[in-house]
C-alpha cells in the first residue's frame, strides 16, 4: 500500500514531475528500482563517514534518471547526518574559466548547502552557529589548530575564530562579513582584507581547497561528512574552446586523484554526465587521456554485467515492472492530492506504456522523464473530465505525447515495453 504523503509534498512532487523537473522533496513516495546503484553509493557514504573520500560518475541519457538518483541520494545522506552541497554546471559555472566560473560553482554549491533540518539550502549559518555554540573558549585553540594543517587552513581558522567571537559577542555584522567570505562572495583581496582582515578570497585556483576545509569543519560541527553533487557535466563537453575544455578536465582530474589517493577526508563527489559527454574522443571526458585511462571500462566488462564498485556507474533502464509500479504510485499520489477515488487499473497503465514505447519505431528517444510527464497529463485530463477513464482518452487517439528527448544528438536507449 502506497504511503500517504502530506498535501504540500504531493503537490510539489506532481508539479515538478509534470514540468519535467526532479523534485527536491517527496522522492521516497515514488522511488522505484535503482536499489543496486543506491546500495553502491551508500557504501561510499560509509567510507566517507569513517574519514575517507569517494568519487563517482553517474552516466545516463537525458531524462534517464541521473538527477532523480542524485536527489534520492541527497535525501538519504542528510538523514544519515551529512551535509550536502549540490549544483548544476552551466556556461557560467564550470571547474575553471577566464571569468571566475570555478568560483561561481563554489558559490552555488555553498548557497545550496543543506542539512536534515534545513533541506532546502542556505544552511551555512546553521552550521557555523552549531559549531560556535558547541565549542568552548578552552577548546577553541585546539580546534583551530587542526584546521591550520590544511591548505589555506590558517586563513580559514582566522575566519572561524572571528565568527566564534562574534557569535558569543552578539556581533551580527562581523558574523555576516565572515559568512560572505566563506561563501566566496568577496571578489577582491582588498575587499576581504578590509572586511575581516584576511588577504585571501575564493577563486578558480583554490575553491576545491575550500570545499575540503568545509568538509573538515562540518565534522567538527558534529556532522558525519560532506557529499558534493554536481550535475550537467555535459556543459564541459559543450565548451567550444579546446584549451578551456581541457583546463576543466584537468581540474576535474586533480579533484578525482585527490579524493582517491587519500588526500581528502570526509568528502565525497557524485557527478552526473551523459554517455556522449563522457565517451566522445574529441570533446568528452575521454578526450583527456588521463581521465579516459582512469574511467574507461576494463576488458572484462560486458553487456548486462555492471561493476558497481568502479568509479563510473551506468544507469540501466527501468524494467517493465518498475515502470508499472512507478505509474501506480503516481496515480495514487494524484488521487490523494485532488481527493478522489483512484480507479486507474494496471491494465490501463500497461496500455499507456505500450503506446509510449510503440513510438520507438519512429524515434528511439523515449525516457522515464517523458513517460512520467505523459502519465501525469493523462491523470490531469481524466480528473478534469468527470467520468472519463484513462483508457477512454488513449482510445480516442487525440492524446499528444511529450516530445522525445534529443539534445545534441544524444539518444535515450530503452528496450521495448512488453506486457
Amino acid at each position: 500500500m502506497t504511503r500517504k504523503a502530506p498535501t504540500r509534498i504531493a503537490a510539489a512532487v506532481l508539479s515538478s514531475l509534470g514540468g519535467g523537473v526532479v523534485p527536491r522533496v517527496g522522492l521516497e513516495y515514488i522511488t522505484v528500482g535503482r536499489q543496486a546503484e543506491i546500495h553502491a553509493l551508500l557504501r561510499d557514504v560509509e567510507q566517507i563517514a569513517q574519514g575517507g573520500a569517494a568519487f563517482r560518475f553517474l552516466v545516463g541519457q537525458y531524462g534517464a534518471g541521473k538527477s532523480f538518483l542524485l536527489q534520492t541520494m541527497r535525501n538519504h545522506v542528510m538523514e544519515k547526518g551529512f551535509i550536502v552541497l549540490d549544483c548544476d554546471l552551466t556556461p557560467q559555472r564550470r571547474f575553471c574559466g577566464s571569468r571566475g566560473q570555478g568560483a561561481a560553482t563554489y558559490q552555488e554549491l555553498v548557497r545550496n548547502l543543506s542539512t536534515r533540518t534545513k533541506p532546502d539550502g542556505g544552511a551555512l549559518p546553521l552550521l557555523l552557529d552549531r559549531w560556535a555554540a558547541a565549542i568552548s573558549k578552552e577548546q577553541l585553540p585546539a580546534t583551530l589548530q587542526a584546521m591550520q594543517e590544511q591548505v589555506h587552513g590558517f586563513d580559514f581558522s582566522i575566519a572561524l575564530q572571528k565568527y566564534w567571537q562574534a557569535f558569543h559577542g552578539s556581533d551580527d555584522d562581523t558574523q555576516a562579513r565572515v559568512l560572505r567570505w566563506l561563501r566566496g562572495e568577496y571578489t577582491t583581496k582588498t575587499a576581504a582584507k578590509q572586511a575581516i582582515g584576511i588577504n585571501l578570497i575564493v577563486n578558480d585556483d583554490n575553491w576545491y581547497d575550500f570545499l575540503k576545509l568545509l568538509a573538515g569543519f562540518a565534522v567538527q560541527a558534529g556532522y558525519a561528512g560532506m557529499l558534493v553533487m554536481v550535475d550537467e557535466l555535459v556543459n564541459l563537453f559543450r565548451i567550444p574552446h579546446r584549451p578551456t575544455r581541457q583546463c576543466n578536465y584537468e581540474k576535474l582530474l586533480s579533484m578525482y586523484n585527490d579524493a582517491l589517493q587519500g588526500k581528502a577526508q570526509h568528502i565525497g563527489f557524485i557527478m552526473g554526465v551523459t554517455p556522449q559527454a563522457l565517451e566522445d574522443s574529441d570533446k568528452g571526458l575521454f578526450s583527456y587521456d588521463a581521465l579516459r585511462s582512469r574511467l574507461a571500462e576494463g576488458r572484462f566488462a560486458s553487456t548486462g554485467v555492471r561493476d558497481l564498485l568502479a568509479p563510473v556507474i551506468r544507469l540501466a533502464p527501468l524494467s517493465d515492472e518498475e515502470l508499472l509500479v512507478l505509474c501506480e504510485k503516481l496515480a495514487a499520489l494524484h488521487a490523494q492530492l485532488y481527493d478522489y477515488q483512484n480507479s486507474v487499473t494496471p491494465e490501463e497503465i500497461a496500455q499507456f506504456l505500450q503506446l509510449e514505447f510503440a513510438r520507438m519505431g519512429a524515434a528511439q528517444h523515449i525516457t522515464p522523464r517523458e513517460v512520467i510527464r505523459d502519465f501525469i497529463e493523462l491523470l490531469n485530463l481524466a480528473y478534469q473530465s468527470s467520468g472519463t477513464r484513462v483508457a477512454d482518452i488513449l482510445a480516442g487517439g487525440d492524446f499528444v505525447f511529450a516530445q522525445t528527448a534529443q539534445e545534441d544528438g544524444v539518444e535515450a536507449d530503452f528496450a521495448e515495453f512488453e506486457v
